[in-house]
């Protein structure tokens, strides 16, 4: 059945929906299957998506028609459909009449990815007008929380080393909290892998004392403050919420060293949620493992890594891994810095729409998966700046000398973007950066050709 006469409506003008702040703004790129007109096909989705269904019912009536999900841009040569949400459309809750991402989903990536008259649809921007952004929870910690723990300025703090502690899975609670202890002599952060939580190898309630005492230890002998970042995912709503309060108990007086790390992807939106709102005095870092199923550029449904990253704002969290633009090694290109930028900006041009953020605190760049100190000059080249976390598992681990002088070369690396040096004659100078090269030399031969011949006499 065409619905196109009720749902599309192409006269309408983008500027002047962003202007109206009464929709939600969706783009996709959209392909019908063979057989079904453009038009059709899409005005189907945004019926599906919002107030209508395959035939005429007879319990519609004119307000339900008023609160349709319109199309108001389609291009069939580049695959390009836009549709209108009124903003009235979206669940609220019942005990504070704010908004959830749970239901943005249900409306724009629900049942229209499983019609039969469409080959895939995938998002890869929206837009949130200001009245939705004051319903959403935002961040309530973010960087500056961190840099002020660690007596860094408040505003451009720099660089946070970090890492995970390798092997994933498979320490014992005491070596894994030495792990923790030798890195944190020369680094800043460490996050449990998205894993590691209560195996029956390592309690939950025997590593987290050990952790707590590495730390202690740790910040006596370098007299600087450290952050973990602890992993309270759970199918359970009580089981994290157990998990986090122990958490907070075992660290005590430094309880506020502690973020909460949640598996966002695979554990939804009501994990991070939960999170967010129960433990709102902590740094929520919000790991996205799992989430290339829809957002790799293979996937043609679903939505991109921008429009995550975009939504975990929306959520609450206070960082989110973005992937390594490329420089790492996961999937990735340069220009994914745009999936930090709509995060830290209060104002950012995406792909399809201008967003403003209003003031809601911003997201942090998380960058993690297979860097070291000889990436890090060219990464922070092309993002712009450093003020990210850098979790370096093999980075820090895989240094020839220790956990802690990987840790000081990240820093040194970040250091050598910031002064603008050349890497070659900044490793001269420093010990740990320049021991990265022989830590790591494929990656060495392939950015720094003849290292080896212009670090000599330099180890």
């Amino acid at each position: 059945m065409d619905q196109s006469n009720r749902y599309a409506a192409l006269h309408l003008k983008e500027e002047e929906l962003i202007a109206g702040g009464k929709h939600i703004l969706c783009a996709y790129k959209m392909k019908p299957k063979a057989g079904y007109g453009y038009l059709e096909a899409a005005a189907h989705f945004a019926a599906e998506s919002s107030t209508g269904t395959n035939v005429e019912v007879s319990t519609t009536d004119e307000f339900t028609k008023g609160v349709d999900a319109l199309v108001y841009k389609i291009d069939e040569a580049t695959e390009e459909m836009r549709i209108a949400y009124p903003i009235d459309l979206f669940d609220r809750n019942v005990t504070d009449g704010r908004m959830m991402i749970v239901s943005f989903l249900t409306l724009t990536i629900g049942n229209n990815q499983g019609m039969g008259d469409i080959e895939y649809a995938k998002m890869y921007d929206f837009y949130v007008p200001e009245r939705a952004i004051q319903l959403f929870d935002g961040p309530s910690k973010d960087i500056s929380d961190l840099w002020r723990i660690l007596g860094r300025p408040v505003k451009d703090g720099g660089y946070i080393s970090g890492t995970i502690i390798k092997p994933k899975l498979g320490l014992r609670p005491e070596p894994f909290a030495r792990a923790a202890y030798e890195f944190w002599l020369g680094g800043d952060f460490i996050k449990n892998d998205e894993p590691q939580g209560n195996q029956v190898f390592a309690p939950m309630k025997k590593v987290m004392p050990l952790v707590y005492d590495a730390m202690k230890r740790a910040m006596d002998e370098t007299g600087q403050a450290k952050i973990f970042s602890a992993n309270i995912t759970a199918d359970d709503h009580y089981e994290m919420i157990a998990r986090g309060e122990y958490i907070l108990e075992a660290f005590g007086p430094d309880a506020d060293k502690v973020a909460f790390l949640v598996d966002g992807y695979v554990g939804g939106p009501g994990m991070v949620t939960t999170a967010r709102r129960c433990f709102p005095n902590q740094y929520l870092h919000y790991h996205r493992a799992g989430h290339g199923a829809v957002t790799s550029p293979q996937s043609k449904r679903g939505y991109t890594a921008y429009v995550l990253a975009k939504m975990s704002r929306l959520q609450g969290a206070s960082g989110i891994h973005v992937g390594t633009m490329g420089y790492g090694k996961m999937e990735g290109e340069k220009d994914d810095r745009a999936i930090a930028y709509i995060i830290e900006r209060d104002e950012y041009q995406g792909p399809a729409y201008p967003q403003k953020w209003y003031g809601m605190k911003p997201t942090t760049p998380i960058i993690s998966g297979g860097m070291n100190a000889l990436r890090l000059p060219g990464f922070f080249e092309n993002l712009g700046h450093g003020n990210v976390i850098n979790t370096a598992g093999g980075g820090s681990y895989g240094h020839i000398d220790s956990p802690a002088a990987g840790a000081i070369s990240l820093r040194q690396a970040y250091d050598c973007w910031k002064a603008k040096a050349d890497p070659i004659e900044w490793a001269k100078q420093h010990k740990e950066f320049a021991r990265a090269f022989e830590s790591f030399p494929f990656d060495a031969d392939k950015l720094y050709p003849g290292w080896r011949d212009k670090l000599k006499g330099h180890k």
